[in-house]
């Protein structure tokens, strides 16, 4: 299978997917999918009762990557691989999704304080017949924080929009004592694993 031209369609409103993405040379144009509004989202991303985060992460993957693919036809774009991912973050078997305030936000890193979480990061490729999906699973351990620390970190913008209410690509690097797994899967985009899907898609990659 090859593909129209070198680009691909990227599903993701993630600043981190794109950066990563560039950082390995992949050219790509936005498709958002719409994750409010009047309408509602696209795609649901609540977790449906007595999932597993391995479950929950596939399934996300897959169904943002399916409706993209589908506007790609119904728009009548240029027929490119299109690229979707999910991250969520576990722990005690719960699911750690984005903490809707400050109070979540302290309460998550207090779970995670001084403990190994585990991240899992989907992501799915759709093009044409093609239609595959990944999941990359890391461990991290976090340090001890302090109140003060905790704090801090929720002062900032940063916890607000991440599974698990931290990135690692911020001032929260300061929390990894020790990581098992992908520094970029972690981050929410595993690039061995994206280079892989998008070959298969006949993407030319290296």
């Amino acid at each position: 299978m090859k593909t129209a031209d070198h680009k691909i369609y990227l599903a993701s409103k993630s600043p981190r997917r794109r950066e990563l993405l560039r950082q390995i040379g992949i050219d790509f144009e936005l498709l958002l999918l719409r994750s409010d509004g009047p309408r509602g989202a696209d795609v649901t991303e609540e977790v449906l009762p007595g999932e597993s985060a391995l479950d929950y992460v596939a399934r996300v993957s897959n169904e943002k990557a399916a409706f993209a693919w589908d506007l790609v036809r119904r728009r009548h774009l240029t027929p490119r691989p299109v690229l979707a991912a999910d991250t969520t973050v576990t722990i005690d078997g719960i699911i750690l999704g984005k903490p809707a305030d400050r109070e979540e936000a302290v309460a998550m890193l207090q779970q995670l304080s001084g403990r190994t979480h585990e991240v899992l990061t989907s992501i799915a490729v759709h093009y044409k017949d093609f239609a595959e999906q990944r999941t990359q699973v890391s461990q991290v351990r976090f340090g001890a924080l302090s109140p003060a620390s905790i704090a801090a970190y929720c002062a900032t913008p940063e916890p607000y929009d991440k599974a698990g209410g931290y990135g690692i690509q911020g001032s929260a690097a300061l929390f990894v004592e020790h990581i098992e797994g992908s520094h970029s899967g972690i981050m929410g985009l595993p690039l061995y694993e994206t280079a892989q899907l998008l070959r298969l898609a006949g993407l030319p990659l290296p």
